[in-house]
This record gives C-alpha cells, sequence and structure tokens, in this order.
C-alpha cells in the first residue's frame, strides 16, 4: 500500500490511497472465505464452496472484487491513517478514482482532522484548590462535634440562631396535588441541618418560640412543596468545658493537647488528600478554559457526547434502571440531561486540546523509548503482547492517538509541576505540602 496526504481548506485533509494486486488479491479471498458461509451452492457445505464456483453462482468476478473493495475500504483506510500519522476526527469522504474493475485500487480520502490550537497564559495559570492547612476554627469545629456529644439542652427565649434545635409542627403539601399533606408533631430540626430545604434554614432565623413559619421551596421540575411550621420551642445546646478531666473521661486520649494534636493530624492528612483529589481536575479545567469555545470542532463534542451518554446507560442498567426512571429520580427531562451532557463533552474536548497544544509548546512529545514503555504496560494490562498491540494499533488506525495518549501523560506532568496553586483567598499552596506522599508523613 502506498498513501500519501495533502492539507486542503477548512482543517481537512485529502489522502491518496493506491492498494496493488498482491494486498488486492488477499482481500479478494478473504470476501470469497466470507461469502462461502453465505451463500447456499447445491453439492457443497458452506464453507467449503471452491473460489471459481462461489464466483460462477454470485455472477461473476466483478461482483466478488465489489464485495471485496467494501468489506477492505475501511481496513485500507484505516492503515493508510498509520501510515500517513494524520490525526482524523470524522467520517472521511471517500472517491474511488481507479482500479473498481481491475488492477490497482486507487481511493481518495477527504476528512477533517485534530485542530491544532495556540495556548495563551498557561505559563501563568493559577489554579484555586482547597487548602491543605487546617485553619483553628476547622480544630475548634471538630473538638465541639466531640462536647456535642455530652452537650445539655436547654430551653431559650430569644431570636433562633444557627445550631438551635427547634421543636414544631410541620406540614409539607404541593400546589395542585391530590395527595394528602404530610404532617409531623413535634419534629426536632436543627437549624442549619438543612434535611427540610435550604430556604428554611435562611428564614427560621431571627424568629422565636410562637411563631409561624411558611416557606415555599422547590422540589424538581416546575414543582414546588409548601411548608408551614408552627415553631412550638426552642433549644439551645450547652457544651460541657473542655478540659483534661473531660477528655480523659469520655475520648480515647488522656488530656486537651493530645486531642487537639491528634484531631490536628487527622485533619491534616484528610485536607492534604481533598486537596490532592481535586488538584489534577482543577488545573485541567483551567487549562481548558484558555482554549477559545470557537476553536472546539462540533464533531468531537458530538462523539464525545455520545460516548458519554453510552457510558450512562451502561451504569443505569448496571443499577437496573432505565433512563426514565433516572429522569424521575433526579427530576430533570431529557434535554436538560442530553445539555448537560454536551456541556462536559466541551469541557473535556477543550482540555485534550489544551494538553495537545501545550505538548507543542513545550516540546513534550514522546520519545520511541516512551512509546515503547507505555506500549508494553498497555499490552500487559490487555494480556497481549506488545507485538500483538503494535498490529493492532496499525491495523486500525490508532497510531496516531496512541502516541498523543503517551504525550498527554507528560503534559499532565508538567502542568502539575509548573501552575501555581492557590486557596480560596488567592494565597499561594506550598507544593511540598501537595506531594503525594505528604499524606503518608502526616501520619508518621
Amino acid at each position: 500500500m502506498r498513501a500519501t496526504s495533502s492539507t486542503l481548506d477548512n482543517n481537512r485533509i485529502k489522502l491518496v490511497v493506491e492498494v496493488d494486486d498482491v494486498e488486492m488479491n488477499e482481500a479478494l479471498d478473504a470476501a470469497a472465505a466470507s461469502l462461502a458461509q453465505q451463500v447456499n451452492v447445491k453439492g457443497f457445505r458452506k464453507g467449503k464452496v471452491p473460489k471459481q464456483v462461489l464466483v460462477a453462482n454470485i455472477g461473476g468476478l466483478a461482483v466478488l472484487r465489489a464485495e471485496a473493495i467494501r468489506e477492505s475500504l475501511p481496513d485500507f483506510y484505516a492503515r493508510a491513517i498509520s501510515e500517513t500519522m494524520v490525526d482524523p476526527i470524522g467520517q472521511p469522504d471517500v472517491t474511488i478514482t481507479a482500479g473498481e474493475d481491475e488492477g490497482i485500487l486507487v481511493f481518495e480520502a477527504d476528512v477533517e482532522i485534530r485542530p491544532e490550537v495556540e495556548l495563551s497564559g498557561y505559563e501563568s495559570l493559577r489554579v484555586t484548590i482547597p487548602s491543605p492547612v487546617v485553619g483553628d476554627d476547622e480544630i475548634e469545629a471538630q473538638i465541639n462535634r466531640f462536647l456535642e456529644t455530652d452537650a445539655v439542652l436547654e430551653n431559650v427565649d430569644r431570636p433562633i440562631i444557627t445550631g438551635d434545635l427547634v421543636n414544631m409542627d410541620i406540614r409539607a403539601e404541593q400546589p395542585g396535588s391530590e395527595a394528602e399533606p404530610l404532617e409531623m408533631s413535634d419534629f426536632m430540626y436543627t437549624v442549619g441541618s438543612g434535611s427540610i430545604a435550604p430556604e428554611v434554614d435562611e428564614l427560621i432565623l431571627g424568629l422565636r418560640t410562637g411563631e409561624e413559619l411558611v416557606v415555599t421551596a422547590a422540589a424538581g421540575i416546575g414543582q414546588s412543596v409548601v411548608y408551614t411550621m408552627q415553631l412550638k420551642q426552642v433549644k439551645e445546646r450547652i457544651l460541657p468545658e473542655l478540659t483534661d478531666e473531660w477528655v480523659e473521661e469520655n475520648t480515647e486520649w488522656p488530656t486537651v493537647n493530645e486531642m487537639r494534636d491528634a484531631v490536628l493530624t487527622q485533619m491534616s492528612k484528610m485536607k492534604v488528600v481533598e486537596a490532592q483529589m481535586s488538584q489534577r481536575d482543577a488545573m485541567l479545567v483551567a487549562l481548558g478554559d484558555l482554549v477559545g469555545d470557537e476553536k472546539v470542532p462540533a464533531v468531537l463534542v458530538d462523539a464525545e457526547a455520545n460516548d458519554r451518554m453510552h457510558d450512562l446507560g451502561h451504569r443505569l442498567a448496571q443499577q437496573q434502571m432505565n433512563l426514565e426512571q433516572f429522569l424521575q429520580a433526579t427530576g430533570q427531562t431529557p434535554d436538560q440531561v442530553l445539555a448537560a451532557v454536551r456541556e462536559d463533552a466541551q469541557r473535556a474536548v477543550k482540555i485534550d486540546l489544551a494538553l495537545r497544544a501545550l505538548v507543542k509548546a513545550e516540546g513534550l512529545g514522546a520519545s520511541e523509548s516512551e512509546i515503547e514503555d507505555e506500549l508494553v504496560k498497555t499490552a500487559e494490562a490487555m494480556s497481549l503482547t506488545a507485538d500483538t498491540l503494535r498490529e493492532n494499533l496499525y491495523k486500525t488506525g490508532r497510531v496516531v492517538a496512541f502516541e498523543s495518549e503517551v504525550a498527554k501523560i507528560k503534559a499532565n506532568k508538567w502542568l502539575s509541576e509548573n501552575v501555581t496553586f492557590v486557596d480560596h483567598l488567592g494565597i499561594v499552596i506550598d507544593r511540598e505540602l501537595l506531594r503525594e506522599d505528604q499524606s503518608t508523613e502526616i501520619d508518621e
């Protein structure tokens, strides 16, 4: 096979592919073997029909050649992609220009390729992630949770504040619904818990015992629930005094200082892990945001969205749910689900384009040894030999895609080492705190 590529307008290329007689004869033999399994010829079992007899029974060599071209053209095209190292992103427009009846087969394929974008600002990228540093207020809040297990509830006659327990009679009804209202007496509600509706925690503040609160809250698409609450009693949690005696009697630690140290150690580990987990996604989203929406080909977004919808369907099937049940459970419409999926797909494509641009800008292309190492690891994970995987990549036109994935691994590493991470206040985070072994060192 001989394949060449030339550049066209609008981010498209044209492949010209020549298939020699040897490869065409192999395609003819493969087509004959396939047809022999399908055609009934008197006196012969399926699959045992001689080629000459088969050709005579299907209408001649021209029919066999047409079938061979139809079956083999996708394989010829995929191998041509590997030969020319182009990166198509859509379905090709294929035209046979010679050899349809005899001789060397020649065809042209006009196809859109992945665009190359230029990044501006990636060198000074600042990425916001959760701080890995534990604040004093966080330590106090955690210690208070221990104290709350031994708290005393006292009635208070003052405006309600966050953390109070309110004894109430509550009625919930859905306007326009024939369903009976739900009523509960002496319901104990912790202000700030959000267990009724977020609006309740905001509107109940400042009210007092004996008052009534009516709140209308959203409940799914185009629906609402009206909560009517009679506030009967307000209680405040009175925490015990934090002393060494209380700590020794109620916790696993002997003193307040040792309790604080243990809480700090455990929370530090959790905060570091949280920061590490958000680090990669946050920096990739920030990098992808450097790519304008107008640079993103619709065909890539469509393909990514289709893959994500397929994955969603597969996950729902594993949970023995269908899409209709999922929509009912989440209160979404099909259009809303599709819009969310397309938004995620758009973001994923922008990240992919940005990483490829970073590879080019910083010279992070994968070397032959790096590609070979990744090929061996991938083959082992798939229980294949490296040679088998290499051949599969070539035959399916995925050589460029595989090499790009190896390069993007390097781009991810470069990004994690060069972006500036900051907390929600804009304070730069010490990169040493984000090392993968940091949470282990905290334990030690």
